[in-house]
């Protein structure tokens, strides 16, 4: 018999896919930013440190696009290994510069030391023309003093 051994698909991994390159594509809007974990560093490939918010509370990321972007794809990576706490997002869009807003999602997500350190949200999405696009997170519904991160966010 032959037997070959392939390496575990890692769960947390950055699935592959012709991302948008937001650097080129993007402004970017913040509510705060610690200076030791950027935006930058969630929002471009090669990225390790991950975005985290300066202080506690509720916080929002929003990409503004220069032409209109047609989405299919929206990929978040959350990570929480510290503390124990309910997570909700919700990510919204734009087609007319932020006049309106159209809800992509509202989900919630219960982070565990123990267990659940990490969420990995994969949106198929068929949005024809973006011109906004707006990630709110509240890191604790329970009214902790839990601070926002995100690990990593890519668009296709």
């Amino acid at each position: 018999m032959r037997k070959r051994i392939i390496p575990a698909a890692r769960s947390d991994a950055e699935p592959l896919d012709n991302w948008l390159n937001l650097d080129a594509l993007a402004e970017v809007e913040i509510t705060s930013e610690d200076v030791a974990y950027p935006i930058e560093a969630a929002l471009l490939p090669g990225q390790a440190s991950g975005w985290r918010a300066a202080g506690a509370g509720t916080q929002t990321i929003r990409l503004l696009f220069a032409e209109p972007q047609a989405l299919r794809r929206i990929w978040l990576h959350f990570a929480e290994s510290g503390m124990q706490r309910t997570q909700e997002y919700v990510l919204r869009w734009s087609p007319d510069g932020g006049r309106t807003f159209h809800d992509v999602v509202r989900q919630q997500w219960n982070f565990s030391p123990e267990g659940a350190t990490s969420e990995l949200e994969d949106h198929r999405v068929e949005l024809p023309a973006v011109t906004v696009l707006e990630l709110t997170i509240h890191p604790d519904i329970g009214a902790s003093a839990a601070v926002a991160s995100l690990a990593a966010w890519r668009l296709a």
